[in-house]
């Protein structure tokens, strides 16, 4: 527990006693300031990588007009969807997020079920928008390559994915640091971020002469509807422009999965998401505003290299420039998978912890040398290699499970968003609100309803495939990978998981007697989390630590 010093109240005194009034015993060290919290909400966006990794589907699909509309569109309700989630980790600031929320938003009986779904939902999503990202750190790299020899330079699937596997393996390696030296790293990440987005606005429209710049009909009206899908109609076209804003704007619970290692957290935390919500929407929004106006000729993207962030760069500030501010890109990219592999470990830690693994907890172990589960750091490192292997046999396997990134994540959220809605006068759930509330007047329930609606609408457009007609190459398998990863879910559930798993529970300390879970039965052979404290809360036979 913390210590006082002359009599005044530590901060980890109050982060500690809502965490334990979770049902947890305190496992980290608070060592993630404001800022440090601010730049990892920053940086798991990864405002001017995200966008160059995206930035050839709606430009290329709807066309210029696309590109600007849907950003700030898609930005705006994103911000529903992040105050909604911020709403929700004020209240239950836990590492497994959004997970271990779940729990607590509806009736006893349905927590296991619930917290399985939503568990392994985001779990999965998580790993494959890690992996996604970091396969598309390294394409951008490789990009680099082709552009610095003139496009004289094959890129092979080979190289990518060695590439992929070594950033990973380096991003695991940072992340075994301790919590005091990852939140060191963390604080610069967001003068990188937006330094370098503010800095690529700058020298675009300093190096584009004014007669080379696009007309604000072509940036903003109807000379920049182009419908190149092959087959679908000019709305549907347009709105594939969205697919870049949501997939730059996800993993928003994030901060959520870190907030047991940030100080004052029922504060900092939801702070971080709006704050970063909104200003990567309004700076993403003004960034590719800028992109389209000095694009060029749109017949000739995305060039050699295949993106067309990289190919506007090129041609408006020439090759040495370009290249160097496509290594802030780059860097922006790697922070961005720096920050997923730490939410990512402490999400498997978390469903770990509540024995949602078939490991009797093995992952949910805290090291007694860094305070962080290192465990779970180099599972979560291994586990998302596996999925860039496949670009081995084929890029549209590869892709396939990629896709289920920003569905899977985004229907995890929404589960325990319209739960609480759905369960709030029910006598088993008792949802207290944090410092961060809409309240339950018409504007929370219009927040909160909005970015469900949304969620859902978006989902669809993920389901559809870009271009006609339908191939196996052409096929988008989001809808079908998130839906089967579900449907096996629930049937791992009924056939093994609840033999083991019962929701998110109390996990308490070593020499403490077994909890009660949801459903009334003892949980056996419990072995505590934090490992070299030795001492936890104690719970007595029959007694119940509600959730």
């Amino acid at each position: 527990m913390p210590d006082h010093e002359n009599g005044a109240t530590d901060y980890r005194d109050e982060d500690d006693k809502k965490l334990e009034a979770m049902g947890y015993v305190p496992s980290f060290k608070r060592e993630f300031s404001n800022l440090a919290t601010i730049s990892f909400a920053f940086s798991i966006m990864g405002l001017c990588s995200s966008v160059a990794t995206t930035f050839n589907t709606p430009l290329l699909l709807g066309g210029p007009s696309s590109v600007t509309w849907c950003w700030i569109l898609g930005a705006t309700m994103c911000f529903t969807l992040g105050a909604s989630i911020a709403e929700i980790v004020s209240a239950f600031p836990a590492c497994g997020g959004l997970y271990t929320a779940s729990a607590k938003l509806v009736p006893a009986k349905q927590r296991p079920i619930v917290g399985w779904l939503v568990g392994w939902l985001n779990t999965l999503g998580q790993v494959a928008g890690l992996a996604s990202t970091e396969y598309g750190l390294s394409v951008m790299i490789w990009a680099a390559v082709v552009v610095a020899k003139d496009g004289d330079y094959e890129v092979t699937s080979g190289k990518i994915v060695g590439l992929f596997t070594a950033l990973l393996i380096f991003n695991g390696i940072l992340n075994s640091f301790a919590t005091r030296h990852l939140a060191t790293f963390t604080k610069g990440f967001v003068f990188i971020n937006l330094g370098a987005s503010t800095l690529i606005i700058i020298v675009l429209l300093a190096t584009t002469g004014r007669h080379n710049m696009h007309s604000a009909n072509y940036v903003f009206g109807s000379d920049g509807l182009v419908n190149q899908t092959n087959g679908w109609n000019g709305g549907l076209a347009f709105l594939f422009g969205l697919l870049s804003v949501q997939w730059t704007m996800t993993d928003y619970d994030a901060t959520a999965h870190i907030s047991e290692e940030v100080k004052r957290a029922s504060y900092a935390a939801p702070a971080a998401i709006v704050i970063a919500v909104i200003g990567t929407g309004l700076l993403g929004w003004l960034l590719n505003i800028v992109l389209v106006l000095c694009s060029g000729p749109l017949g000739d993207l995305p060039g050699p290299s295949g993106s067309a962030f990289l190919q506007i760069m090129v041609l408006r500030m020439g090759k040495p420039t370009a290249l160097f501010l496509w290594t802030l890109v780059c860097l922006t990219a790697f922070f961005v998978c720096q920050t997923a592999l730490q939410a990512c470990s402490r999400m498997v830690f978390a469903f770990s912890r509540d024995r949602g693994f078939p490991d009797n907890g093995y992952f949910g172990h805290i090291s007694k040398w860094t305070h962080t589960p290192m465990r779970a750091i180099w599972f979560t490192t291994i586990f998302s290699i596996l999925p860039g292997l496949l670009g081995l046999a084929s890029p549209v396997a590869v892709n396939a499970i990629f896709s289920l990134t920003a569905m899977a994540l985004d229907i995890s959220y929404i589960i325990p968003i319209a739960l609480r809605r759905i369960y709030q006068h029910h006598p088993e759930v008792q949802f207290k609100p944090g410092p961060f509330y809409m309240g339950d007047g018409w504007f929370g329930w219009a927040v909160n309803i909005n970015c469900i609606v949304w969620t859902l609408f978006v989902s669809v457009i993920f389901s559809l495939p870009t271009y006609l007609p339908v191939t196996k190459d052409t096929m988008n398998y989001a809808s079908v990978i998130t839906g089967s990863i579900a449907l096996l879910a629930m049937i791992w559930y009924f056939i093994d998981g609840r033999r083991h798993y019962h929701g998110p529970h109390a996990y308490i300390g070593k020499n403490a007697t077994p909890a009660v879970t949801a459903e009334g039965d003892s949980e056996k052979d419990e072995k505590s989390s934090v490992d070299g404290k030795g001492e936890g809360i104690t719970v007595s036979r029959g007694s119940h630590v509600d959730l």
